[in-house]
């Protein structure tokens, strides 16, 4: 988005904005960021923040909803960047700066809105529940099934987002080999690295390669220069963990499931949905969350269909009653990651307004200036596994350091697949880690980090020297 990039590239002057300044340099621009870090109100929204993001990362021991610290932080960092704007004379920036956050946040959501009703629908459908049944049918040695749930994880998550992806898989894994734990620790572990690296070569993927395609950083067709680090990524720790998989072969499972009427229709509607995305941010340039909401539509209609077949039916069946049962899209629109769609609205307003006070040009300053933009983009992957990627990679957007298109590749890289260095790093991990209770644990994981981390290296040396043309800056700067 143009205007929010605008925006950054003024946060990135910050520093040199140290005097108040009543309007803006160009009608209609975003508003510069003053630099208010020292100040009690600056450090007030740091510590805010802080505590906040504390509560997220213990939200397994607590059970608290990661949403609810950080809606909480994101209004009082509000309370507080338009109290500090004042107290040196100026009441309008903030407005104009926590509208370029809102307008950011509400394009995501509904992006994501539209995706998330899909893969409900499709699981509802039982289009998943079928892949599963045909894998644990087909009685493959525990190697094989190594080695297939990681290869379909790569594959899925590109459509699918990871976590819908890690959890089919691993569901798979439970399925043929709960009582063998060593094997399924192996499983998850691979199927964690896949699920992330797959998603990191698509905009549909992840939230972070959707935000970065979203803002115009990397184009559709551009991500697919991604798909050989990726792809080293996985295969490097997948073929050293393959040695330790334990021989054998599970008895084969008899799994009779049927997919529901509609299911192929939904799939194909999904594509469609996706491609229309596409034609609307690279054809029309529009955000591409119109091409979504508008394949949600049409889902709508065909979610119509289904229910009034399906009314028909029961009605003949209970005598007169078809509601019951009947397929409800809005029921699968209900049943969308709203914790998720929550923390990532706190999560935009918090970093927004740590950016407006100063704190990410400070940043900015001294880690793309002071380091330099490869090491910077390595640490943003390996602060990915220990810090949600969604505001790692929010606050590199909204710093906008002057990289070029081969940097940008690399971070959205890194920050994909840095969360697999750790089991708590990615949504895909935390996901199994509750799936596969008491067997898949942190420490399990951490046992191969070191085998994770060879391909995180291996990923971003084939990415520098494949991509090398594209890591120089052109004549003339960004």
């Amino acid at each position: 988005m143009k205007p929010l990039s605008a925006f950054a590239r003024a946060l990135a002057a910050a520093p040199a904005l140290l005097l108040p300044t009543a309007a803006w340099a160009n009608a209609g621009s975003p508003p510069p960021a003053w630099d208010l870090t020292g100040s009690w109100y600056g450090m007030a929204a740091l510590l805010v923040f802080v505590l906040a993001y504390l509560l997220v990362v213990a939200e397994e021991a607590l059970h608290l909803r990661k949403s609810k610290p950080m809606m909480i932080a994101a209004a009082a960092i509000w309370v507080l960047v338009p109290l500090a704007y004042a107290a040196h004379g100026n009441t309008t920036l903030p407005q104009e700066a926590i509208r370029e956050n809102l307008l950011e946040y509400v394009e995501l959501m509904l992006f994501l809105l539209a995706a998330m009703t899909y893969i409900n629908t499709m699981q509802e459908r039982g289009v998943f529940d079928v892949l599963r049944a045909w894998l644990v049918s087909r009685g493959f040695s525990l190697r094989s099934i190594f080695w297939i749930t990681g290869l379909l994880a790569f594959v899925i998550s590109p459509v699918a987002d990871n976590l819908t992806t890690a959890l089919l898989m691993a569901a798979v894994v439970m399925a043929v080999a709960r009582d063998n734990p060593r094997f399924v620790v192996l499983a998850c572990i691979n199927i964690v690295v896949a699920a992330n690296a797959g998603g990191a070569f698509s905009p549909f993927g992840d939230i972070t390669t959707l935000m970065v395609w979203q803002r115009h950083m990397v184009t559709f067709t551009q991500f697919f220069d991604l798909f050989l680090p990726a792809l080293v990524n996985w295969l490097v720790p997948a073929a050293i963990m393959s040695f330790a998989v334990p021989r054998g072969r599970p008895r084969p499972l008899t799994e009779q499931v049927v997919l529901r009427p509609g299911g192929v229709t939904v799939i194909l509607l999904f594509f469609v949905t996706i491609a229309s995305a596409v034609v609307f941010h690279q054809y029309l340039h529009l955000p591409p969350m119109l091409g979504m909401m508008a394949g949600l539509g049409l889902l709508k209609l065909y979610g119509y269909r289904i229910k009034m077949r399906e009314r028909r039916e029961l009605a003949g069946m209970n005598g007169g009653n078809g509601h019951a049962q009947a397929f409800d899209v809005f029921e699968q629109l209900q049943r969308a990651e709203w914790d998720t769609l929550m923390f990532f609205y706190g999560v935009i307003l918090c970093v927004g307004g740590l950016a407006a006070l100063g704190y990410l040009a400070l940043v900015s300053e001294a880690l793309y200036a002071g380091l330099g933009a490869t090491p910077a983009n390595v640490i943003v992957g390996l602060l990915s596994a220990l810090v949600d990627n969604i505001p790692v990679m929010y606050a590199v957007l909204t710093m906008q350091p002057d990289m070029s298109h081969g940097q940008w590749l690399l971070v959205t890289l890194t920050a994909g697949v840095g969360g697999s260095l750790l089991s708590v790093g990615s949504a895909a991990g935390v996901g199994l880690m509750g799936q596969a209770r008491g067997i898949y644990t942190f420490f399990a994981h951490l046992r191969w980090t070191w085998a994770v981390a060879l391909g995180y290296a291996a990923g971003i040396l084939v990415h520098l020297w494949l991509n090398a043309d594209l890591m120089r800056l052109p004549a003339g700067g960004g």
